[in-house]
């Protein structure tokens, strides 16, 4: 049995901590006006909850002021707001961190229909982390009260005493130190203002003129804005940006209070998926750029405002605390953002195309971040098709209709310039018929056109998956269908491309080789290359649109290249190994194969002119198969260069 030598209370001198208050209080000094400004609106905000429940019968006036003396090197800060009594600055001025908002709010709860911004009762002191000396001056509401004057000098040690003042409200006069002087600058006071009090309630005046914006669109009805309410807005928070896509108005006071209104910017290529720009506000006040604990990762690239008085932040407002409610947040502004992409999808899918290829990448990314996103989007997820989806051949699509049944609709899946775009569902069932159960895609349709032409001179349809996620995504959807082939156009080429009755077709007599055999053999003699797989097929082609070859790399072998140059951060290098799929049935590969035919060997051994010819033709037809795949380094350049010279050179010569 352990013996208890004592018990007590822990004992916590000002003294002490005092000083440690001061300096790490609050990250930035800055902040300092930010907290004054927002006790003086707390202040404003009292008064009117007083003047509701019938306590005050006066004006309320809201009004903050602001004023500097360059002289005197003081800054001080005025309200109109509730004032204080001596005793109520000896209770909560002289006990640091009891909150005179905790308490009000408990006694007024019933009555208030708006927010107090503080509640920690620190935030007062932030004004020492500046000033040498702090004094308040303060009158209060209540009638025959005394106007009181209260002195520090960022000490434990204060002076309290009666005042002249005849104004209801608190000013907070501040004797900057000498390394605060900046604070005495117009430009810079404007700068904080807009930075964290532009969207209070409450019209802040500074030498002569309001200074902040006051009106927050976020904490207003969707019903009472118009679009170009929400591109002001925009264009105020983010003027050096396009325009928007598209906006959500996040609006909800249960289970927690969240209002807000996030943009869909416009991606550009440099864009950090991973750094934020949403900004947080706490009650209109401005908190931190740094939403990454209440919006979803995928959500992250998003821009605008969340403001909730239910996120637990700690008593510097600069960081969150993550806990059940911001979790539930969390997954509140997902589905906000799904169901307005579903609204979207529903109500203007020619909106909803013309805006996908930025859109996209959002909705992608969430789909591999989050399960539940995933499941709530994965029927708006379209690509483009080389279909010719006409408004007469329009695929079916599912939309919510009023009493939440579902019925089927025509919508259009073209976009301005006649491109066509489809759900991967509408994909295969237009092709189980031609090839059940596979998808065809491309992702570069400059590189690959080739490859693409092919395809589409033989009624095959493909899809375009060609942003910069897709690479992962093409994994993810393989997930998805488990039973579904995804194969890129220069993977490997569909069974129905090949034309099978040239396979056998003899074209030596003597040796009994077919066209096939022949080509084979004579470009590995050419290209002499072991790591070349040299494949030769006869491919369908009324129209000689059929290239004369073509680099295939296996669809297994280049993902695991990609998923390696992934994790080591590097460019993907093309493999050494891959195949060379000639096409027999091409003009140019026939005439190469005639050279090569019957050549008579050399006496030095060496190859006759039409074998040289015919080598020059092999690599050359190689080099422009690998064209379509890769570029060049110099010494591959230089080479080709010189061949193609060669090349011309001895055809211009016989």
């Amino acid at each position: 049995m352990t013996t208890v030598l004592e018990q007590g209370n822990i004992s916590i001198h000002t003294e002490n901590i005092f000083p440690i208050i001061k300096k790490w209080l609050y990250s930035d000094h800055e902040i300092f006006i930010r907290e004054l400004i927002s006790n003086g609106v707390d202040a404003i905000s009292k008064l009117n909850m007083l003047s509701r429940s019938g306590e005050y019968s006066g004006e309320v006036e809201p009004k903050i002021t602001i004023a500097v003396d360059k002289d005197g090197k003081t800054l001080s800060i005025s309200d109109s707001g509730i004032g204080m009594t001596g005793e109520e600055i000896k209770k909560y001025i002289n006990q640091v961190a009891f909150s005179s908002a905790e308490e009000f709010i408990s006694k007024y709860k019933d009555e208030s229909d708006q927010q107090i911004i503080g509640h920690f009762g620190l935030g007062f002191y932030s004004s020492f982390m500046v000033a040498d000396r702090v004094d308040i001056d303060t009158l209060s509401w209540r009638e025959d009260a005394q106007a009181v004057h209260w002195s520090c000098d960022g000490s434990t040690s204060f002076e309290l005493s009666e005042s002249d003042r005849a104004e209801r409200g608190t000013t907070i006069t501040l004797h900057l130190n000498d390394d605060e002087q900046e604070y005495l600058e117009e430009a810079r006071i404007k700068q904080l203002v807009k930075t964290y009090c532009d969207f209070m309630p409450v019209p802040i005046n500074f030498n002569g003129e309001v200074i902040n914006k006051q009106e927050a669109l976020w904490k207003k009805s969707p019903s009472d804005l118009k679009d170009e309410d929400y591109l002001n807005l925009y264009r105020y928070l983010y003027p050096y940006e396009e325009e928007p896509l598209l906006w959500v108005h996040l609006n909800t006071d249960y289970p927690f209070v969240v209002n807000g209104i996030l943009y869909f910017p416009k991606l550009k290529p440099d864009v950090e998926l991973n750094k934020g720009q949403i900004k947080l506000f706490c009650n209109q006040v401005f908190v931190s750029d740094n939403c990454e604990e209440i919006i979803p990762k995928f959500l992250t690239p998003l821009r605008g405002v969340i403001d909730s008085t239910d996120i637990p932040l700690n008593v510097s407002r600069s960081f969150l605390q993550a806990d059940r409610t911001v979790r539930r947040i969390a997954d509140y502004v997902a589905k906000k953002v799904g169901d307005r992409l579903k609204e979207l999808y529903r109500d203007d899918i020619s909106k909803y195309i013309s805006i996908w290829q930025d859109l996209g990448t959002f909705v992608k990314f969430g789909s591999l971040n989050d399960d539940k996103f995933k499941k709530q989007v994965q029927d708006y997820v379209i690509f483009r098709s080389t279909a010719d989806l006409t408004k007469s051949d329009q695929p079916k699509v599912e939309v919510e209709t009023e009493g939440d049944e579902w019925a089927d609709v025509e919508k259009s899946a073209v976009d301005a310039n006649g491109k066509s775009y489809t759900t991967i569902k509408e994909y295969l069932e237009r092709n189980k018929e031609k090839h059940e159960n596979r998808i065809y895609y491309a992702t570069d349709e400059v590189s690959q056109a080739t490859y693409i032409s092919l395809l589409e001179n033989q009624g095959l349809e493909l899809l375009f998956m060609d942003s910069f996620i897709d690479t992962h995504f093409v994994s993810f959807l393989e997930q998805e269908y488990s039973d579904v082939k995804f194969s890129r156009v220069d993977a490997d080429l569909d069974d129905t491309l090949i034309d099978s009755e040239q396979e056998n077709e003899i074209i030596d007599a003597s040796t009994n080789k077919t066209r096939s055999e022949q080509v084979k053999e004579v470009f590995e003699k050419a290209l002499n290359r072991p790591k070349i797989t040299v494949r030769t097929e006869a491919l369908k082609s009324g129209d000689q649109s059929a290239p004369p070859a073509m680099v295939l790399v296996p669809e297994e072998l280049r993902r695991m290249q990609e998923m390696s140059a992934f994790l080591q951060q590097q460019g993907v290098e093309f493999p050494d190994s891959h195949t060379l799929l000639v096409n027999t049935s091409h003009p140019l590969i026939q005439n190469v194969a005639k050279l090569s035919q019957g050549s008579i060997v050399q006496p030095d051994g060496g190859q006759s002119p039409s074998e040289q010819l015919a080598t020059l033709i092999c690599e050359q037809v190689y080099d422009l198969a690998l064209m379509a795949q890769k570029g060049f380094d110099a010494d591959g350049m230089k080479a080709f260069t010189e061949r193609s010279t060669n090349l011309l050179t001895q055809l211009t010569e016989r």
